[in-house]
């Protein structure tokens, strides 16, 4: 055989041999990418995603659409050659699999963690909304979680109403930890709560709860790193009276980051007029209950998927700006928001042609 077959040969093999060694070569990564869009003004799967009832609602046009990321699942199993060509892909971003799936997350606690962090996001963009349109809202201090062979198992539920702890009224989450850490690890203390059942039951008859119940747990010893403190084995959050109905239809989304997005759609069927002046607007980004909008991840991805459907301009996170900036779509404009005025302010400017007054995004903010 010629010399120079002979190389060829043994490089082709080589190759070959490569190639079916990355395939086989398991890696600890996983892969972003772009994921679905969906108009929070429009329908979803035959039906619209806000729902309101008995609050009157107006017209609107245009998009003001979330993004989302898709993301390989926590016991997908990346090959080498997968890994390398997402790292080569321009749309696609690899990352370590903890990045996604710390601490050995579980694909179920992974989806059960994102669902909830979707509904708390749903519950804030409804607040954010009526608060800007000086709707009162009724705000309760609620157990949102028990956690397993904890004191407070069997004693507290999920969704009892938190009225005072040690006689103390209890005005927002916060207040329950700072006056359960005021114990020693041993002692008692005393919980004055609506029970869950009586709660939903007033709330239904369009009435205040009044039926208390005092409940004595003792406190035990944390199991965190750091100096040691007393707990009962509860997470606090808030719950809310609506004076009318909101539903969002969405599924198979989960996380935070559309609570901006509903916040803006919400804000627009309840308020003449449109807000975008029939423009594509894309965007992002966690809203708490006062309307100051958070950073998300998958930034890179989301611009990408909302240019993909055509926006025109993307709400951005501040703190989002400098890295979705540095590789910004063609023909997208992305526009820096801190909170639900910004972003009102924003939307007033686009559709009024105003677009050199936006607080565009940089690489530097």
């Amino acid at each position: 055989m010629p010399r120079r077959t002979a190389t060829m040969l043994a490089s082709t093999l080589m190759l070959i041999a490569l190639l079916c060694a990355g395939v086989f070569i398991k890696v600890p990564y996983a892969e972003m990418s772009p994921g679905p869009t969906v108009n929070t003004l429009g329908d979803h799967g035959g039906e619209p995603v806000l729902q309101i009832s008995g609050r009157k609602t107006y017209p609107t046009s245009g998009h003001l659409n979330m993004t989302t990321v898709r993301v390989t699942s926590a016991d997908y199993k990346m090959n080498l050659v997968e890994a390398v060509y997402g790292w080569l892909a321009h749309d696609n971003k690899v990352v370590p699999h903890d990045t996604l799936y710390p601490d050995g997350k579980t694909e179920e606690q992974s989806t059960q963690e994102n669902a909830e962090e979707f509904s708390q996001s749903q519950e804030s963009a409804k607040v954010a909304a009526l608060k800007e349109l000086d709707v009162p809202v009724q705000a309760w201090v609620i157990v949102s979680t028990v956690v397993k062979d904890s004191p407070a198992e069997g004693r507290l539920h999920a969704g009892d109403v938190i009225k005072a702890v040690d006689g103390t009224t209890v005005k927002a989450p916060g207040d329950v930890a700072k006056l359960v850490t005021k114990h020693k690890p041993g002692e008692d203390v005393v919980f004055t709560v609506v029970p869950a059942k009586e709660q939903a039951a007033a709330e239904k008859a369009n009435r205040t709860a009044t039926k208390t119940e005092k409940i004595t747990i003792t406190t035990r010893t944390s199991d965190d790193e750091g100096e040691k403190r007393a707990i009962v084995g509860i997470a606090a959050g808030t719950d809310h009276t609506f004076p009318f109905t909101v539903d969002i239809k969405l599924a198979d989304v989960g996380g935070p980051s559309a609570g901006l997005m509903f916040a803006l759609g919400i804000y627009d069927k309840l308020t003449p007029g449109s807000l975008t002046g029939g423009k594509f607007v894309a965007g992002t980004g966690t809203i708490d209950d006062d309307g100051k909008v958070g950073p998300i991840g998958g930034i890179e991805m989301k611009t990408v998927g909302a240019r993909d459907k055509g926006a025109q301009y993307f709400l951005t996170p501040a703190d989002n700006c400098a890295a979705a900036a540095k590789d910004t779509p063609g023909g997208l404009t992305l526009v820096k928001v801190n909170t639900i005025d910004d972003a009102l302010g924003a939307l007033k400017d686009i559709r009024e042609g105003r677009t050199s007054d936006l607080p565009k995004c940089t690489t530097k903010s």
